[in-house]
């Protein structure tokens, strides 16, 4: 069980779905930046977002075909596929590779001031991310693909020069810079060993105004958000994020030592909360509004010529019943600490056990997220109030619970209790031999003290109490006064081998 964090948080180096259908296997991708790092100015924001949410709408939730058809005539056509070889073999359900690109030439200079969108235009993506439909068209999973992720090109002539370069390494988002879709798909292929069923590329610009075509995404936070590079600024809370708002939090990367880890982690939670507010809100079945919606979309997508009319009907009758719950959300799994390739610099190196396990439950169309044991609503049950947001995970802390008090068997309600809302108890709880507590204290070494803080929620009127060099493990003395356990889960809850998430656990409670 890993140790809880400590404060300040540590500074590590470096999460969209859409619902679907489909017979075979494959992967989603997003692009990320320019070739040089992106330290020029340009935006690293999450297009993964708006990527998932051109998914969202294009399913066109079963309103006809006639009007499927005069959408489908409004998408760009690429050709990613054109005389590929040696490609994966097909597996069960449908990989979707969804890459973001660069649109800023198309915001007004007012916007781009105001959401310091800098920089000139690029011919480059930001985000790269594998979609996988499940066959039964119950469970998107969604794999973000790190964009400054270790890549070998193959052969390939240069989109924008017309050079010949024969195999050579870079950063995973340099394929779309060096050769476009084509050779963006024929790497990642290469790569996942997933083969790529459609290819969908939005261009930021309409991201602003979807967001608003759907009346805003809700979003909590545990704590406050504020990057003086985007101009986020979030009290803790929940908050209703209109297109600006939005982009903003999907492009921060400078609110903690967290990085791009910490930015993927919010994109994941912003994905999961636009699928929330598009399968809840009516767009789907309304046909005003999806077709307003999916306009606005439209003006920016570019997606393969096989993904047409029927794509979009066999999408729309997969999400009628799709919800939060229905998506998963992990990024793929690398090394610890950077990798750094002369020319190149710094990059990320795929764990080459992890990522093969992960990609090979991909196409075996298994899900990434371990079966509740409580059923689809979690441990709560259906009974039991929401869960309060906290910043560390429950999984996390280390606990040791103290019956403070003479009542017989305090000691074992509350350590279960607090187990059974995630946290990491000894599960061998222990009298305290002092004098009975009218109070329940958490005694906590302060360089754990956000741990302290996310049990303290759990335990309504405690008091926390400081104790220096005690340890990692905190301790719960148990008092008269104690009532219940109240249901806590964090932002950033991983589970299971591939740390991924469902939707429902990363959306506001």
């Amino acid at each position: 069980m890993p140790t809880p964090p400590r404060s300040p948080r540590p500074r590590p180096a470096g999460r969209p779905r859409p619902p679907q259908t489909g017979v075979r296997s494959a992967r989603n991708v997003r692009n990320g930046r320019n070739a040089r790092g992106g330290r020029d100015g340009r935006p690293r924001w999450g297009m993964r977002v708006a990527t998932t949410l051109s998914v969202l709408v294009l399913g066109a939730g079963g309103i006809g075909h006639a009007l499927v058809t005069s959408l489908d005539t409004g998408i760009d056509r690429v050709d990613p596929f054109k005389d590929m070889k040696n490609r994966p073999d097909a597996g069960h359900g449908m990989n979707i590779l969804l890459v973001g690109t660069d649109g800023r030439d198309k915001i007004t200079k007012e916007e781009r001031e105001k959401y310091r969108l800098g920089g000139a235009p690029c011919r480059c993506t930001d985000t790269i991310m594998l979609v996988h439909i499940s066959e039964d068209r119950e469970r998107a999973s969604v794999v973000s693909l790190p964009r400054d992720s270790y890549a070998e090109l193959p052969s390939h002539t240069d989109g924008t020069t017309g050079d010949q370069h024969g195999p050579h390494p870079v950063k995973l988002n340099a394929a779309y810079s060096e050769g476009g879709p084509h050779l963006t798909v024929r790497t990642v292929e290469s790569m996942t060993g997933v083969k790529i069923d459609h290819y969908l590329e939005i261009d930021f610009t309409s991201f602003m105004k979807t967001v608003d075509a759907l009346g805003g995404v809700e979003i909590c936070t545990a704590k406050p958000l504020k990057d003086s590079h985007t101009g986020l600024d979030l009290k803790a809370g929940t908050h209703e994020l209109d297109g600006g708002q939005a982009l903003q939090y999907v492009r921060s990367r400078y609110l903690d030592g967290s990085s791009d880890l910490g930015r993927m982690q919010r994109q994941q939670r912003f994905m999961a909360a636009l699928v929330k507010q598009a399968t809840s809100s009516g767009v789907l079945l309304n046909p005003v509004k999806l077709r307003g919606v999916t306009s606005t979309m439209l003006e920016s997508v570019r997606a393969d010529k096989g993904f047409g009319t029927e794509e979009m009907l066999t999408l729309g009758k997969a999400m009628r019943d799709f919800t939060p719950a229905s998506s998963e959300f992990t990024s793929v799994p690398v090394t610890t600490g950077g990798f750094p390739v002369k020319g190149i610099g710094s990059t990320l190196k795929w764990d080459p056990v992890k990522s093969k396990k992960l990609f090979r439950a991909l196409r075996e169309d298994k899900p990434l997220t371990p079966p509740s044991p409580e059923g689809p609503r979690g441990p709560q049950g259906p009974q039991q109030p929401p869960a309060s947001m906290v910043e560390v995970s429950p999984q996390q802390i280390r606990v040791q619970v103290y019956n403070a008090t003479r009542q017989d068997g305090l000691g074992q309600r509350v350590d279960g209790a607090l187990r059974g809302t995630g946290f990491n108890t000894t599960r061998a709880p222990l009298n305290h031999t002092g004098p009975e507590a009218e109070r329940t204290q958490v005694l906590f070494d302060p360089r754990w003290d956000r741990s302290a803080k996310s049990l303290a929620v759990a335990l309504p009127g405690c008091e926390l109490r400081p104790v220096p060099r005690q340890g990692a493990t905190l301790k719960v003395m148990a008092g008269k006064d104690y009532e219940t356990v109240r249901p806590v889960r964090a932002e950033d809850a991983h589970q299971g081998e591939f740390g991924a998430v469902t939707g429902d656990q990363v959306v506001c409670p």
